[in-house]
């Protein structure tokens, strides 16, 4: 059953304080928040009454509000009483709703629809996450979210926003960018498909600035390799190890793989994020690894008997923070240790070597800088097979 109820989100609020009114959906324990174009100080609410007082205008509010409540329950009933809303989760029921108070030829051309079937183009799970997350933003910023066409967004409203997440949320530069942007690919999908001409980025620059170096040195990777951990903490330094060792293989890919990814010694599948075929050739070290944590059904235990692997890497990730923070106060390594870390140290050992930059960038599965040209080049795997044997003699051996 769904049920619906009014809720000032005092989450977010404008300078002066105004907080927006949302219609709270509630299904199967989970909820799914439409703006109702309503904002309010929060002395103007009385919740347990579910109505605006303090206004001036609160008798016209009001009235919205009742109709707008009415409006959806009726569509509610309507739509449970037709099957149309079994087995669809919280946020499927609010879009239809959605769907059923705007014109769909109406709705075709705003920009919130256009996002939303955008996110269900996406292929990974994961840019399907981070798609929805830009569109929460964009909820939680804009209470007239649901209305807004694309000639609504203006370089200034993206200044705005910008603004707001770094001052509601103290979002850094990269985080803030990679919102943008995906808003930016929204615009240029809708201009694809002939929706709109509006283009506010041709003004408005998206920031970025230089990451924090997250690779280890070499000594600092034999310490961790050689480090008297638990045996429980074992696995983590181990499967960051395996990572490093498999030229810095996503934590994503290598705790889903199935034993057959497997052909005899090399390692073949396609990654989530890019779908882009990797072929590694898995060496004696990283194949003890593999025996050692070896799966029923697929190549390694890590990824079994989990709803998730996402449970294992937040686990792995507050252990390898444990790791690096000693008992002082001081920090074991000159990063923060995560995931991720094993991938861009492989590269950066790799460099180090002197191993060329197109053997790197190939290795790690960026192709060749000139994309056309990569077309037509097959690149000899020969090349990224001793690149990361030289590579593992250094780290693991001294051996040059």
């Amino acid at each position: 059953m769904v049920t619906i109820k009014l809720y000032l989100d005092t989450r977010y609020s404008t300078d002066d304080n105004l907080t927006p009114l949302k219609m709270v959906f509630t299904h199967k324990r989970t909820t799914a928040l439409l703006p109702l174009g309503v904002k309010l100080l929060p002395s103007q609410w009385d919740a347990k009454k579910q109505s605006v007082i303090n206004h001036p205008q609160k008798e016209q509010i009001n009235a919205f509000l009742l109709e707008r409540r009415a409006t959806i329950s009726n569509i509610l009933m309507r739509m449970t009483s037709d099957g149309e809303l079994l087995g669809l989760s919280v946020t499927e029921v609010k879009n239809k709703v959605m769907e059923e108070l705007s014109p769909k030829s109406d709705r075709s051309i705003m920009f919130l629809y256009r996002f939303e079937k955008y996110i269900l183009q996406c292929k990974a799970e994961r840019t399907k996450d981070i798609y929805q997350s830009t569109l929460n933003k964009v909820c939680a910023f804009d209470s007239n979210a649901s209305s807004l066409r694309f000639e609504d967004i203006s370089k200034e409203w993206l200044r705005r926003f910008d603004r707001w997440m770094a001052d509601a949320h103290e979002s850094s530069i990269n985080t803030r960018s990679i919102h943008m942007r995906n808003i930016r690919a929204v615009f240029n999908d809708a201009i694809d498909n002939g929706i709109t001409s509006a283009y506010p980025f041709r003004k408005f620059k998206i920031k970025n600035e230089a990451t924090v170096k997250r690779a280890l040195h070499v000594e600092e990777l034999r310490r961790l390799f050689s480090m008297d951990v638990e045996p429980w903490m074992q696995r983590y330094v181990d499967c960051f190890k395996l990572s490093f060792m498999l030229i810095g293989i996503n934590l994503a890919d290598l705790l889903t793989l199935e034993k057959d990814s497997m052909h005899l010694d090399r390692l073949q599948y396609h990654r989530k994020k890019t779908h882009r075929l990797y072929d590694i050739k898995v060496e004696r070290e990283s194949m003890e690894l593999i025996e050692k944590y070896k799966g029923r059904g697929r190549l390694l235990s890590w990824g079994e008997g989990r709803s998730s692997y996402r449970s294992f890497l937040m686990q792995m990730d507050k252990y390898l923070k444990r790791l690096n923070e000693g008992n002082d106060g001081s920090l074991n390594f000159s990063v923060p240790l995560t995931t991720y870390v094993a991938r861009h140290s492989w590269a950066s050992i790799a460099a180090s070597i002197d191993i060329p930059i197109d053997t790197i960038s190939h290795a790690l599965g960026h192709g060749l800088g000139n994309r056309t040209t990569a077309i037509y080049i097959d690149f000899d795997m020969k090349k990224v097979d001793e690149a990361n044997r030289k590579v593992l003699d250094w780290v693991l051996y001294e051996k040059r």
